[in-house]
C-alpha cells in the first residue's frame, strides 16, 4: 500500500491548483429584450454601483431573461476547451465576460495570466491608421510594451501576409486582410489564455491551416484556449474538453467526444425527429391523375426485413418504395438523391438503377422496389431524399416522384463523427527479412 505524507499531499494540491489558469464560478448574466427598459435598468445599475448600493442581481426584472445561468468550469494550463451550443445559447456572452468586456450579474471569474480575446478580429482597429500603427495600438491594449512590440513586429506582419500593405490605411484592407492581422496580433502577444470565437475560418485554406498549426504550437508551449465553433471536426481535433450550453444553461462539462456526441444528438435528433417517420404514406392519385404507377409509401427495413424507424450509420439497410401499378409496364427505373436537410448544391448520394443497367418489369398490382445498402454510409444528421420512378431506356418518361422524404441517422457509441461511414478492415502484415 502506497503512503503519502502531508507535505507531499500539500505539494501535489498546490501544483494542481497552480495549473488552473481560469476558473468560472457560478456566472450568470441577464439582458432585457425591451430597449427602453434596458436603458432604464442600465442607468439604475450604474447609479447603484457608483453609490455603493448595488442591488441584488439574482432575480429577473420585467422583460429580462437569463443569457447565462450559474455557469461553472475550470481551464488548466495547456488545455483547449470548446464551447458548443446552437446560436443564442450564450457562448459569445460567456467569452465577453471572461475577456472583461462585460460584467456578470452573479458569480465571478478568476484569471491567472494574460488573456487575448479573438472575439471579433480587427474590431478594435482604427480604419484611418495604417496597419503598422494599428499593430502598435492593438498589441499595446493587449498588454505589451513598445519594446516588446518592436521585437515581434516582423513576425506579426509575416504571419498576417500583408507586407505590401503594412503602411496603407486599414480602411483600404479587405475584410480577410484585417482579420488575418487581428489574428496575428493576438497570437503574438504570447498570451496565457486565448479566447477564440468562430475566427478559424479567416483567409483561404492555406492560411487556416497555418492558424491551426500555430495554435497547436502555442498549446505545446503552455497556452490555454477556449474555442467557440460550430465545426465538430475542429473541436474534436483541437480540444481536450468541452462545455455544452443550451439556452444559457450548462448542460454538460466533459471530455470533448462525449460533449460533441450529446450536442449533435440534441441538434439533429431532438424535438421528435430522433426517428424517421417509419412509413411515409402518400395519398393515392385519382385514375385520371396517374401515369400508370403511383408511389404510395416510403420506408426503411433492416437486414432481417423488419420495417425500422431509427437508422444507424454503418448498419445494413434497405430503402423501400411501395407502389400501386395500374397496368403492365416495362423498363422501369428508380432514382434517388439524398442531401443534408436544408442544404443546397450537389447531393451527398445519387443512385440511379439506369446507371447500373438495372430495369424492372411490373404487372398490375402492388409492388415494392428495394435498394439494398450493405452499409448505410451517412453519418449522424437529418437528411432529405428525392425519389423518381421513370420508364424507358434511357429513362424519358416520369411515372411518379416524391420531392421530399425526411429521415434521420444516428450513430452507435464509438463510431466516427464524420459525415460519412467508411466500411473498413484493419490488417497487420509481418514481413520476413
Amino acid at each position: 500500500m502506497l503512503g503519502f505524507n502531508e507535505q507531499e499531499i500539500s505539494a501535489n494540491l498546490q501544483d494542481s491548483e497552480s495549473d488552473i489558469v481560469l476558473s468560472v464560478h457560478g456566472v450568470s448574466k441577464k439582458f432585457c429584450r425591451n430597449l427602453k427598459r434596458s436603458l432604464l435598468y442600465g442607468v439604475r445599475d450604474i447609479t447603484s454601483e457608483l453609490l455603493g448600493l448595488r442591488e441584488k442581481n439574482d432575480e429577473l426584472r420585467p422583460k429580462e431573461f437569463w443569457a447565462l445561468k450559474d455557469i461553472s468550469f475550470q481551464l488548466r494550463r495547456g488545455e483547449a476547451l470548446a464551447l458548443v451550443g446552437k446560436n443564442g445559447s450564450g457562448k459569445t456572452t460567456l467569452l465577453r465576460i471572461i475577456a472583461g468586456l462585460i460584467k456578470p450579474d452573479t458569480g465571478f471569474v478568476e484569471i491567472n495570466g494574460r488573456v487575448a480575446p479573438l472575439i471579433a478580429l480587427g474590431a478594435g482597429f482604427n480604419p484611418v491608421l495604417t496597419g503598422r500603427e494599428n499593430i502598435y495600438a492593438n498589441m499595446a491594449i493587449l498588454g505589451l510594451s513598445n519594446k516588446e512590440i518592436d521585437k515581434r513586429f516582423d513576425e506579426v506582419v509575416e504571419f498576417a501576409e500583408i507586407e505590401d500593405a503594412i503602411d496603407a490605411p486599414v480602411q483600404s484592407y479587405s475584410s480577410g486582410m484585417a482579420a488575418r492581422l487581428g489574428f496575428s496580433c493576438a497570437i503574438h502577444t504570447e498570451p496565457e489564455i486565448l479566447l477564440i470565437d468562430e475566427v478559424l475560418a479567416v483567409g483561404d485554406v492555406k492560411f487556416r491551416l497555418k492558424c491551426s498549426r500555430k495554435l497547436s504550437q502555442l498549446q505545446n508551449y503552455g497556452t490555454s484556449f477556449i474555442l467557440v465553433s460550430h465545426n465538430s471536426y475542429s473541436i474534436l481535433s483541437l480540444c481536450n474538453s468541452a462545455v455544452y450550453l443550451l439556452n444559457g444553461h450548462l448542460m454538460m462539462y466533459e471530455n470533448t467526444s462525449l460533449v460533441v456526441e450529446k450536442y449533435e444528438e440534441d441538434l439533429f435528433l431532438n424535438a421528435g425527429t430522433s426517428k424517421s417517420p417509419g412509413i411515409m404514406y402518400i395519398p393515392e392519385k385519382l385514375v385520371h391523375e396517374s401515369n400508370g404507377l403511383d408511389i404510395v409509401a416510403l420506408f426503411f427495413r433492416d437486414s432481417e426485413g423488419n420495417i425500422i424507424e431509427s437508422l444507424v450509420s454503418g448498419e445494413p439497410t434497405y430503402f423501400c418504395v411501395r407502389c400501386k401499378v395500374n397496368q403492365k409496364i416495362d423498363e422501369v427505373s428508380l432514382r434517388i438523391a439524398i442531401r443534408e436537410l436544408n442544404q443546397e448544391g450537389e447531393p451527398l448520394i445519387f443512385l440511379n438503377s439506369h446507371d447500373d443497367s438495372k430495369y424492372f418489369s411490373v404487372a398490375s398490382g402492388k409492388h415494392e422496389f428495394q435498394i439494398w445498402m450493405p452499409y448505410l454510409g451517412l453519418g449522424l444528421g437529418l437528411y432529405a431524399m428525392k425519389i423518381f420512378i421513370a420508364q424507358g431506356n434511357p429513362p424519358s418518361y416520369t411515372l411518379d416522384r416524391v420531392d421530399f422524404f425526411k429521415f434521420a441517422v444516428k450513430k452507435e457509441q464509438g463510431k466516427s463523427h464524420a459525415r460519412f461511414y467508411q466500411p473498413r478492415t484493419w490488417i497487420s502484415i509481418t514481413h520476413e527479412e
